[in-house]
């Protein structure tokens, strides 16, 4: 018995018996009590991931983006279609080379990134050290500090070289995840977008990165004509001879002409051989020009400016994000709680698996002054049971067991399924409302393995029920009066066999029957089902008994097994209470 607590609401709920065949449909209310229920459970995820989730918003080092945006004017020709296709190629092939290793390299030199923390000092993370590992990158390292280690002087030139080169290359490839070039839309432009950890280093890699490419393209485009004046040279060369040795031949043909015709055919070729090698001679003249004046196809249209606020980490997506995914991992979890949950919470678990009559939820609480409820105290000389204070609500639950008195007297046994769960209390309370409403009634103390009613109301007394079960004559001594209508029989001293145990031997000098002739209603406290077996004896002396159980606390399994093991020795089961429920849980 829990004398720490008392009730204060009951909610008598009568419910059918189970329908037989198929699943209830789920409703609005069985989806608002799984959210009352399992609401915790919801919000400590949704808690735990925003927590995970603002602790890396708060830790993770901000990330600034610069956009610089580069003009690009291709040189093609052809039809409409012809030109469509070329540009988007051409333009496809500017942003390849826009993202190669010798603009990005060049950046790097340019800025000396080589030796910046944020390119050259970081850790690798766990996917880039297992994909090393895969690739058996990861003994590099340490093959290199050994032929280190083991070179001489002469070898430690190319060595610092070699390391050299390395923390340039890793540079280069985390400049490389750091950066991106896109085409904006169909149009001609490109925009080239750097990232840093602060703003104004974010700006210069993004303008150096299109300056860049640009020196590349210009460089590119004279390599090309440098290349194609080369040719051209020698081209030129060819037809300088050509046209020597075409000029030598008109003009030896020309001082003894034979023939006409011969003479116009070798002027046609001389004069051919004369514009042939003016145009190469321009065309050289033209590529040598591009050498020295190269232009490039791209031109700078917006350069970069410093960034307001931060790109990453993105503080409110990131927020929304792992609040929306608590919810749902804490749904999931609540419902997987739920689904596998077999404590008792809702009366309709009992009902239904049980087929009871009524269940009944009764709330816990204290009393106002804050200490908690006392049994009525025997001999206090109180005409009344005012002194006694009464379970408010527990009028109801006693309304419904007096009307099973309505044309007969009862002995109804109340009987916890587990200890702890309040069966004293609420026999000791039914017992008084039952006196107060006139009928002569007796509260016996059968809970031999604690008898909670008889140390709390009679702590002193020298007789009872033990007694009582060998001369039936003391029970007018035994019995105890608290109030003109209400009596208390109280456990008195166990020895081998329990009094419950005695009473269903049907040998004893006293007998319900004959306790039935004086009292209208007479209530039994019994051990807890699960700390002794007094209850499979007794119950079927009995006209009635009330289950208890513990509302978070008791299975339904547990609940289950203790009714029809008492069905099986002939019980009826009146009804089921759950105890210490919570005050939402019985509004």
């Amino acid at each position: 018995m829990t004398s720490s607590t008392i009730f204060s609401g009951v909610s008598p709920i009568s419910l059918p018996p189970a329908p037989t065949g198929g699943n209830s449909p789920l409703t609005l209310r069985d989806m608002l009590f799984f959210i009352r229920m399992r609401w915790l459970w919801i919000a400590a995820t949704t808690f735990a991931f925003l927590v995970l989730a603002g602790s890396y918003v708060l830790t993770a080092e901000p990330t600034f983006v610069a956009n610089t945006q580069l003009v690009i004017v291709p040189q093609v020709s052809g039809s409409e279609a012809q030109r469509a296709f070329a540009e988007d190629a051409f333009i496809e092939g500017q942003l390849e080379i826009a993202k190669s290793s010798d603009v990005v390299g060049g950046t790097v030199t340019a800025l000396g990134l080589d030796t910046d923390p944020d390119f050259v000092d970081q850790t690798p993370s766990l996917q880039d050290r297992a994909k090393n590992w895969l690739m058996g990158a990861s003994s590099e390292p340490d093959t290199a500090s050994q032929e280190a280690a083991g070179a001489g002087p002469r070898d430690r030139q190319p060595q610092q070289q070699i390391e050299d080169g390395r923390i340039r290359d890793r540079a280069i490839a985390t400049l490389l995840n750091m950066m991106g070039v896109r085409r904006i839309g169909s149009s001609t432009i490109i925009e080239i977008s750097a990232a840093a950890s602060t703003p104004q280093k974010a700006v210069d890699i993004a303008d150096t990165l299109a300056r860049q490419y640009i020196q590349k393209n210009i460089a590119m485009k004279a390599n090309a004509s440098r290349q194609y004046s080369e040719w051209l040279t020698r081209f030129v060369s060819e037809q300088q001879r050509g046209l020597a040795e075409a000029a030598s031949a008109l003009a030896s043909f020309t001082s003894n002409p034979r023939d006409q015709f011969k003479l116009a055919e070798l002027q046609s070729a001389t004069d051919a051989r004369r514009t042939l090698y003016e145009n190469t001679l321009n065309q050289l003249t033209e590529a040598k020009q591009r050498i020295t004046y190269p232009v490039s196809d791209a031109t700078i249209v917006s350069r970069a400016t410093l960034p307001l606020s931060k790109a990453r980490p993105r503080s409110t997506l990131i927020i929304a994000f792992a609040a929306a995914v608590g919810l749902g991992v804490g749904f999931a979890l609540a419902l997987i709680r739920h689904a596998g949950d077999r404590r008792i919470v809702r009366p309709n678990q009992i009902a239904d698996a049980g087929g009871l009559p009524f269940v009944t939820l009764l709330a816990t609480s204290r009393t106002s002054n804050g200490h908690s409820a006392r049994f009525l105290a025997a001999g206090t000389g109180s005409s009344t049971a005012a002194a006694y204070p009464v379970i408010p609500g527990m009028a109801e639950l006693s309304a419904t067991v007096v009307g099973l008195r309505r044309k007969r007297r009862v002995v109804i046994g109340i009987v916890a399924v587990n200890p702890g769960g309040g069966a004293s209390t609420i026999a000791c309370e039914l017992a008084v409302l039952s006196s107060i409403s006139g009928a002569q009634t007796l509260l016996i103390d059968a809970a031999a393995q604690k008898s909670s009613l008889s140390k709390s109301i009679a702590p002193h007394s020298s007789t009872g029920l033990v007694d009582v079960l060998d001369n039936g004559e003391l029970i007018r001594t035994a019995a105890l009066p608290l109030t003109p209508t209400l009596k208390f029989l109280p456990l008195g001293k166990v020895e081998a066999v329990t009094p419950a145990i005695r009473l269903s031997s049907r040998r004893t000098q006293l007998s319900f029957a004959d306790l039935k002739k004086e009292f209208d209603a007479i209530f039994v406290d019994i051990s807890a089902f699960s700390a002794s077996s007094d209850v499979n004896a007794i119950a079927p002396e009995l006209d009635g008994v009330l289950v208890v159980t513990s509302h978070g606390h008791t299975s339904i399994d547990d609940t289950m097994h203790v009714i029809e093991t008492l069905r099986n020795v002939g019980a009826e089961i009146l009804g089921a209470i759950i105890n210490h429920a919570p005050k939402r849980i019985e509004s």
